[in-house]
């Protein structure tokens, strides 16, 4: 299931590209140089850049905004739409941000385009210069937010290709409140003790298909948020980083939840985390559902299958409750390598609201060539095929009569249920399997049971 959606996600993606494409050719061209840029490196290009945006936005057919070879000085900018036409922004050259990272400002963003659709960003290098800004913050010193140094808003039908990111302030590639993006071949790199500075954070925008990135930072290589449906991630190199991560969720009651996400081929190496969903531990209506990791390889990873519903960065402030965030059907297919940590898998999940449909298969993880372990605690699911460390997933089996249960991890979630509730052959109770106690729920004149977790 979901692969057949994920073949149907990437070939409207390339049919989308090749539509865009083809029409380029076409294109009105609208130079950065004539409105004013300076491709040495030192003058403000800022509104040379925003005044060919503006004509180019402006033009009645397609439109290219062409940034030739140099070097060109920017400030923040933001790029506004909709425009008349589809339209291209080419670049060439390199986009620099200013040194002192007070420049920016306490706006959040570098480059800014905003409710604009039928776009395509090709090529380029941005240098946010965020060196002085980490410095900032590791310091303590009262600092600015900070700048992603590329972000999409509201806007739809747009492809990023054969882009280049160095040294963020904060994320490199933003990508909210959008519809149909395709990003591809893009490079994002940030030193590992570089605060915040995630690869591409995706959040409340259906459609996105990234394929061909390498991403070697501070944070997580890609961070999923809430309101994100149907990503579609392939060829994805990630370490040194934070691995991929859907969440954190959990953070605010009412919140959008994660669904349709797939990650397949992909690499890390020398990362914090592989794949990892993580909530805070508090009340939430959010949810994660229908995920697919498949075909992974773990180079020396910390963690390189982790679900933490308990997560507080740096065990300040943790609101020690349980996490509302509900987790299902989420699969791990054809994972292998090495772990940098001796638990190889870990599933942390929620008191409250188990993770439910968790479905190992092929996992082959080693520490320092030893087995690694695994652990497991309020999960149900299934595991099947070759399995190391070995599973501590166990499926529940149902059978006319009573319940047989084999999986030892699970406790009671909530108060003994021990007395019949009506006649109608509907009764909760408990029963000893191997001198534990597992509550089960029993209906019909067969008494069938269930096992409740």
């Amino acid at each position: 299931m979901a692969i057949n959606h994920c073949a149907c996600l990437l070939l409207i993606s390339l049919f989308f590209m090749i539509s865009l494409f083809g029409l380029s050719n076409a294109a009105t061209t609208y130079n950065v140089m004539k409105y004013g840029a300076k491709a040495d490196g030192k003058t403000d290009s800022t509104q040379a850049f925003v005044k060919t945006w503006a004509a180019a936005c402006s033009s009645a057919q397609t439109a290219t905004m062409y940034v030739p070879k140099g070097r060109f000085l920017l400030k923040a900018a933001v790029f506004r739409g909709p425009c008349k036409s589809r339209i291209n922004v080419q670049i060439y050259g390199t986009l620099i941000a200013p040194t002192d990272y007070w420049a920016l400002g306490n706006s959040g963003y570098w480059i800014l385009f905003i409710k604009v659709n039928r776009l395509a960003v090709f090529g380029g290098t941005l240098d946010a210069k965020g060196a002085g800004f980490w410095a900032c913050r590791k310091s303590g010193k009262s600092c600015p937010v900070g700048a992603r140094s590329i972000t999409f808003n509201w806007a739809n039908d747009v492809v990023i290709s054969g882009l280049v990111s160095i040294n963020s302030q904060q994320t490199h590639l933003v990508i909210n409140s959008c519809n149909n993006v395709v990003v591809r071949n893009v490079k994002l790199v940030a030193p590992d003790d570089s605060p915040n500075t995630d690869g591409i954070h995706v959040q409340s925008s259906t459609g996105v298909t990234i394929t061909g990135a390498t991403l070697q930072t501070g944070d997580d290589c890609v961070s999923i948020g809430p309101g994100t449906k149907n990503l579609y991630m392939s060829n994805i190199k990630c370490g040194p980083g934070h691995g991929v991560s859907i969440g954190s969720l959990g953070k605010a009651v009412n919140e959008a939840g994660v669904q349709n996400v797939t990650l397949t081929n992909a690499v890390f190496t020398g990362s914090d985390n592989g794949v990892r969903i993580k909530s805070w531990a508090r009340p939430s209506n959010s949810f994660v559902t229908n995920i697919l990791f498949q075909n992974i390889m773990m180079r020396n990873v910390e963690n390189p299958i982790i679900i933490d519903q308990n997560y507080c960065p740096n065990n300040e402030g943790c609101p020690n409750q349980s996490s509302g965030v509900k987790i299902s059907r989420v699969t791990y297919k054809n994972i292998q390598g090495t772990s940098a940590t001796a638990e190889a898998v870990t599933f942390d999940c929620s008191p409250s609201n188990p993770c439910r449909g968790i479905r190992l298969q092929d996992i082959k993880l080693t520490y320092m060539n030893t087995v690694a372990t695994s652990s497991c605690k309020n999960i149900g699911g299934s595991s099947t095929g070759v399995l190391m460390p070995q599973s501590c997933v166990r499926r529940i089996v149902v059978m006319g009569g009573c319940a047989h249960q084999m999986d030892m991890q699970l406790l009671s979630m909530l108060p003994w249920l021990c007395v019949a509730v009506n006649p109608m052959h509907i009764a909760f109770g408990c029963i000893d399997l191997y001198g534990l106690l597992f509550r089960i729920l029993c209906f019909g004149a067969l008494r069938s049971c269930i096992v409740l977790q």
